[in-house]
């Protein structure tokens, strides 16, 4: 999280921090806004529903399940050196994999305009 919202800084965004627990100076430095949820990794349901899309890098079990309740949302997730999936022994490419952030960015918003495309 703390790249990612660096990165957003360095290009004049504002950041929002979903925190897990109760403590705000828990968030990184670069987070402006952030919300402490006391909830612990429940809140990563929150972090998947208040986005667009998902970008996972890298992560353990915490950002395995948001990618399950992306996925499980229809919410497209993009992966820079994350998880990888399979069911019954065939790679599943629901998610999105990528080089570099760049290109996850990239993808994202492709992603999420092909989905409202095929809405309408």
């Amino acid at each position: 999280m703390e790249a990612v919202c660096r990165g957003s800084k360095s290009s004049g965004g504002i950041t929002i921090g979903i925190l897990p627990g109760n403590d705000r100076s828990e968030a990184n430095q670069w987070v402006d806004i952030p919300i402490c949820t006391g909830i612990g990794f429940a809140r990563n349901i929150i972090v998947v529903k208040s986005g667009q899309a998902v970008i996972a890098v890298g992560g353990a079990y915490g950002t395995l399940s948001e990618i399950g309740h992306a996925l499980g949302d229809g919410i497209p997730v993009i992966g820079l050196n994350t998880w990888e999936l399979s069911r019954t022994r065939q790679k599943d490419i629901s998610i999105i994999q990528t080089k570099n952030p760049i290109e996850a960015v990239e993808k994202a918003i492709i992603a999420r305009q092909n989905k409202k495309q095929i809405k309408l």
